[in-house]
């Protein structure tokens, strides 16, 4: 056999293990692996190829329902929601050494999915995944009630509940990381799950299934129903036995979340949706640090990123010397075969998706503004769904380029006079998930992360972070936080409990 296929440092190897690796394709409901009720499928394809890669199960409000009523029997009998919170624990925690143990298998299902390049998917979301299940294992047992302290006649505990039944509606940019994100916190309360996954990359949520019930997790307490969103995922959201919905996405999908909501049950609803998140290098900034951040900012995961840092405001003093920068060192993003592990960019996620990202290019052009790179479709790849990494300077903050989300790997440079111009213009937005401050003042830091309207603010970095940290966004960017502790407890409700002592 060919050394090659045999290194996983190598295509050659990837490639081979693409070949012969035989995807589940069915749904996950009850503890088994199961045929749409109406035997419909629908057929996933990869980006980079625009091939064919599996006939999936596709399932519709039926499907739906039955995950649901498995799910209810589930949580009813008690098998997770009551078990032990040790018990449960060490389930999370095997959980997470699965995770570990598949990690190559998770990365060759997101990249053939999704297009991320595998080393990525390697170094960075499956290890992610794993650490999100151990983590919120390590919350179980965190999770207290209280007795207040009230009339000696009466003792009075609050105590706190799973919600139930808790939908995660997942998107495909990250397919297994997300998944982690939603199912982790809502199983770590107690609660039972139906994952739903973006129709665009369903394969990981099927291993994630096999893997959780290998760890322990009882039969019905997780089920995986692929399907479309008009038909699965809303009937997910409108099905009066589900008790809270997670969900990540676009804005206008997250609305309807809410709307759906209202027409049901007023099931709880978390939605983490989209961004125009701005990085502000002021005058005073690590010119080179902020330019090397503000590119992995803009083209990880081909720009396909909701707090991808796409709005780069500069101050004038800095500008000109930024964008030569900026272009200099973006030359390490080059569009390639996501299976070859020395890929640093890979396709976008569909072909509607490139058609997009390339409309929003030609309205840069022609509502002014210069392209200083990229540009179009990379040459040699026109099978695939790629985009160059694209760089505007000229960009006025008006421009569609500037205030809409393009969710690709095209950024925009706006040049701003004064501090106080600076974060008017990185205030000027309907969306408000992230932003960043370059500057070497500690007061003007301070200050700006005071005054930038944005759930996560980074100084002089971009995108770091760790489990503790709460993941989610201001004005449309969506409500609730991913991460944190915090997201365990909005798994949960509270009991008030008054017993009458006289």
């Amino acid at each position: 056999m060919n050394a090659n296929v045999q290194d996983s440092s190598t295509v050659a190897y990837w490639h081979e293990k693409a070949r012969l690796y035989k995807p589940e394709t069915r749904l996950f409901i009850d503890g088994a692996f199961v045929d749409a009720q109406g035997g419909d499928r629908f057929t996933t394809y990869n980006p980079a190829t625009g091939q064919p890669i599996a006939e999936m199960a596709r399932g519709t409000a039926a499907d739906i329902d039955r995950a649901v009523q498995a799910a209810r029997r589930a949580f009813r009998a008690g098998t997770w929601s009551r078990m032990a919170p040790r018990e449960r624990m060490d389930v999370m925690y095997r959980a997470a050494r699965l995770i570990e143990a598949h990690t190559e298998e998770f990365a060759l299902l997101d990249c053939l999915d999704m297009g991320k390049p595998v080393s990525e998917l390697v170094g960075g979301d499956i290890p992610f995944s794993a650490l999100t299940f151990q983590y919120f294992g390590e919350t179980i047992d965190k999770l207290e009630g209280a007795v207040t302290n009230t009339d000696r006649n009466a003792l009075h505990m609050i105590v706190r509940e799973p919600l139930g039944v808790v939908a995660c509606v997942t998107p495909w940019n990250y397919p297994t990381m997300m998944a982690a994100w939603k199912v982790a916190p809502a199983l770590a309360a107690g609660n039972s799950v139906i994952l739903k996954p973006a129709e665009q990359s369903p394969m990981s949520a099927l291993l994630l299934a096999r893997l959780l019930a290998e760890a322990g997790v009882p039969d019905g307490v997780f089920n995986v129903v692929n399907g479309y969103g008009e038909d699965a995922g809303r009937a997910l959201a409108l099905h009066m036995d589900v008790d809270k919905i997670g969900f990540t996405g676009s804005t206008e999908v997250g609305k309807l979340m809410m709307v759906y909501s209202g027409q049901s049950n007023m099931k709880k609803v978390t939605t983490e949706c989209g961004g125009k998140s701005p990085q502000i290098v002021m005058a005073d900034a690590d010119l080179d640090a902020a330019v090397g951040y503000a590119v992995t900012g803009i083209f990880t995961n081909q720009g396909e990123v909701c707090s991808a840092g796409s709005r780069l405001l500069v101050h004038e003093s800095l500008y000109d010397q930024f964008v030569t920068k900026f272009v200099a060192e973006a030359a390490r993003y080059q569009p390639g075969d996501p299976l070859d592990p020395a890929t640093t960019m890979g396709p976008l996620v569909t072909p509607e998706q490139q058609t997009r990202v390339l409309g929003y290019i030609d309205a840069g052009r022609t509502e002014g503004a210069r392209v200083e790179m990229g540009g179009g479709r990379p040459s040699g790849l026109e099978g695939g769904n790629y985009v160059s990494p694209t760089l505007f300077s000229g960009v006025t903050p008006q421009m569609r380029i500037a205030r809409e989300e393009i969710f690709g790997p095209v950024a925009a440079a706006v040049p701003f006079k004064t501090v106080e111009e600076g974060l008017a213009i990185a205030n000027d937005s309907i969306f408000g998930l992230a932003a960043s401050i370059w500057t070497r003042d500690v007061s003007l830091a301070h200050r700006a992360a005071r005054d930038v309207e944005a759930g996560i603010v980074w100084i002089n970095c971009y995108d770091h972070g760790d489990m503790t940290q709460p993941w989610g966004g201001y004005k449309q960017s969506g409500q609730g936080r991913d991460k944190c502790f915090e997201t365990v407890l909005a798994h949960t409700q509270t009991k008030s409990v008054w017993l009458n002592l006289a």
